[in-house]
């Protein structure tokens, strides 16, 4: 059965770059034969957050709310893809993720991060953990992180520097190993 991966970014700036390693994960996941949806808070045009998804009544969450909802329930792990805004996350970011919590429970995420300098948002990365952690979708331990994301890939997620295809495949396969496993955790409870 394939991994239903949830690529979660995270960023609503008119030009970004982020967005192209996001389209990379997805093209890499989709290669390996993940079934993948790719939230992007930009596209959903998500509101701030007011109440949590569980905080409404069954049915009565604005639409935008149900339809991240059925596809984090569905996810077996999530793939989040973050920039880093002053050494933490960026508020859109931070905001998707909190208005959510139950969908995420006992599902591994892995973390992306991105900047336009040297330092490929590694500075925000202990923040994400953290969070991530509170909300029940434990990081695994390699992340994946891309410097100058201006000039590593194009428009369609494609890396223009061949070492990102190669330095990919660990960490895929890392996510690939907690995904199964907590996702044959969560069926043995059942």
């Amino acid at each position: 059965m394939a991994l239903k991966t949830a690529v979660v970014y995270g960023s609503v700036r008119s030009a970004r770059h982020g967005i192209k390693a996001a389209r990379f994960i997805v093209n890499k996941l989709e290669a390996r034969g993940h079934d993948v949806e790719l939230v992007d808070p930009m596209e959903r045009q998500l509101p701030l957050l007011d109440r949590m998804y569980k905080e409404f009544s069954a049915g009565e969450a604005p639409p935008v709310l149900e339809s991240i909802a059925a596809v984090f329930r569905d996810a077996d792990g999530f793939i989040i893809v973050s920039g880093e805004y002053n050494h933490s996350i960026p508020p859109a970011l931070k905001n998707l993720l909190d208005h959510f919590q139950r969908e995420y429970h006992y599902k591994p995420s892995g973390i992306v991060t991105y900047s336009a300098g040297p330092f490929a948002g590694l500075r925000g990365l202990a923040n994400l953990r953290a969070v991530l952690g509170e909300l029940g979708t434990p990081s695994i331990p390699s992340v994946f992180p891309v410097s100058q994301v201006q000039n590593a890939f194009d428009a369609d997620g494609h890396a223009l520097d061949k070492a990102y295809d190669d330095r990919v495949v660990r960490f895929l396969d890392e996510f690939e190993w907690y995904t199964r496993a907590l996702r044959a955790g969560r069926q043995a409870a059942q």
